[in-house]
């Protein structure tokens, strides 16, 4: 199977180096042609994931076309709010029986849409059939160290979605199938329990397992960023050290603002939004949030 990879962050160097070292022929392609040079030279991606060979299978474009062209299979990777325009612009070059591979997590701002959405205006034609959407407790670094790790692949296509597991599954790496695609996109964008999905989906994988990785794990870059805000930096000072993105942050105003237009109550995440976006003060946020309306735990 000939792969095409977009998108050269430390996730999606990491699962085409996987694949690459699978056996597949994969072609990785990034924004930055003096990023894709470097790795031709040195077989790293010193960039986003310092400190591992990359496969011999695995080759370097930072043209989109070469990429995209021709492929059996896309793995999609870019940031969330960049889907979009990157997929606009590969589009020529897809084929009409490729298969399509998301593992981007976010709701795409001012549109209010979740990736599958995004891809379906993308194609502006009924792709749900090839389209898969990949979500979980994962670290970029502790998969490229072939720790065990487990995740979810969902497909509205059931021969979709076990044709992924195949490919993706090695003895380190393994897949689930899940046919609710809605609550595995918002179990990865979100990282919380919301209305809008299966129950036991938020409760799997996607949803909960990812929730209490990115709580805890000294690798989450989410949870960098909070605790920096904690210590009373700004959000530009600590976006300006990071080199990687931290999707919760444009991702917390795509979720308020759909919140607020479904009339979903988010406190959590409203109190998230005013940190971030109209700098209120942390410990503020929740002495609010600890003085709400008393009320049931549950209703």
């Amino acid at each position: 199977m000939n792969i095409g990879v977009i998108g050269a962050g430390s996730w999606g160097t990491t699962l085409a180096n996987l694949l690459a070292k699978k056996g597949y022929q994969v072609t990785l392609w990034a924004y930055e042609a003096d990023l894709v040079k470097n790795m031709q030279q040195t077989r790293q991606n010193d960039l986003y994931l310092p400190g591992f060979e990359l496969s011999e299978n695995l080759s370097f474009t930072s043209d989109l076309a070469e990429a995209a062209g021709g492929r059996q299979l896309l793995l999609l990777v870019p940031p969330s709010q960049v889907l979009r325009s990157v997929m606009t612009q590969a589009l020529p070059h897809i084929g009409k029986d490729c298969l399509m591979v998301s593992a981007s997590k976010g709701i795409e701002n001012n549109t209010l849409l979740p990736m599958a959405e995004v891809l379906g205006e993308v194609f502006e034609e009924p792709v749900e059939h090839r389209l898969a959407f990949l979500s979980g407790p994962s670290f970029a670094r502790e998969v490229a160290e072939e720790m065990p790790t487990a995740v979810a692949v969902a497909s509205a296509n059931s021969k979709v979605a076990e044709e992924v597991q195949d490919i993706f599954s090695t003895d380190y790496f393994r897949v689930y199938r899940n046919d609710d695609v809605v609550g595995v996109e918002l179990g990865g964008a979100l990282k919380n329990v919301i209305a809008g999905a299966q129950a036991s989906t938020f409760s799997g994988l996607a949803g909960m397992g990812d929730l209490v990785l990115t709580c805890t794990g000294d690798l989450s870059r989410n949870r960098t960023v909070g605790m920096e805000l904690g210590r009373g930096k700004s959000l530009e000072e600590i976006l300006s050290g990071m080199n990687m993105v931290a999707e919760g942050v444009k991702t917390t105003l795509s979720t308020y603002q759909l919140a607020s237009k479904l009339g979903i109550e988010m406190p959590l995440t409203e109190q998230m939004y005013l940190i971030l976006y109209e700098t209120k003060e942390a410990r503020q946020a929740v002495s609010d949030l600890m003085l709400r309306e008393l009320k049931p735990e549950a209703h």
